[in-house]
């Protein structure tokens, strides 16, 4: 597949990541080209358009790490609300599509609503983010005052959390030894199947009740 961008058509083959230079408008008119698509995804910073049409690997690793997670708060008991895909939007400032978000605390601000105003709703708890063509940058997410980012990356998971204006390497505020679990995960996932990573997470975790 070649890469067209017109004001018609968009289509990018699997991998590839495209940088355009664009404003708030140009941006609007792509995501009216795409229409109900997910695929390319599709990202405004300030005066530039990023284009990334994922490989296969990238939504097995989605399901994966949010599968975790899911597990994860049913293990500890907390109600929360998930969302995929979803596009968080800041006219004229930002437009990002995060892999997979969760409101835990917030998941009031979430609970049957068809969208989200970010201006004035709450972000959602924790967004996770998959890398394998290295298009995410951490900082797309602070105008969103996201409290907890995961970034997968390199099957290593990096965790951010939101302190002030800026966003600190850290542990993660409800799971401890998360990136130890995901790196098991992984592993589990690669040599045999995600099911069987997640069916280890569950026998893991009833171990630890004993």
């Amino acid at each position: 597949m070649n890469t067209v961008i017109t004001s018609e058509k968009i289509d990018l083959p699997p991998g590839a990541v495209v940088k355009l230079l664009g404003n708030w408008q140009d941006y609007q008119r792509m995501v009216s080209v795409l229409g109900d698509r997910t695929i390319p995804r599709i990202k405004y910073r300030s005066g530039e358009i990023l284009l990334m049409a994922p490989l296969p690997e990238h939504g097995r690793d989605v399901s994966l790490l949010a599968d975790i997670a899911k597990v994860l708060l049913d293990h500890l008991n907390l109600r929360y609300d998930s969302f995929i895909p979803i596009t968080m939007t800041l006219p004229e400032i930002s437009g990002i599509e995060p892999d997979f978000c969760f409101y835990i605390e917030n998941w009031r601000a979430a609970v049957g609503k068809s969208r989200i105003d970010w201006q004035n709703d709450p972000p959602p708890d924790l967004a996770i983010e998959i890398d394998v063509t290295s298009y995410t940058d951490i900082h797309d997410y602070l105008i969103y005052k996201v409290p907890e980012v995961w970034l997968l990356r390199n099957k290593n998971l990096l965790i951010y959390r939101l302190q002030g204006e800026t966003y600190l390497l850290g542990e993660s505020k409800y799971f401890p030894n998360i990136s130890e679990i995901v790196q098991q995960c992984c592993t589990i996932a690669s040599e045999e199947t995600t099911s069987e990573a997640i069916r280890w997470l569950r026998k893991f975790l009833g171990s630890t009740q004993k």
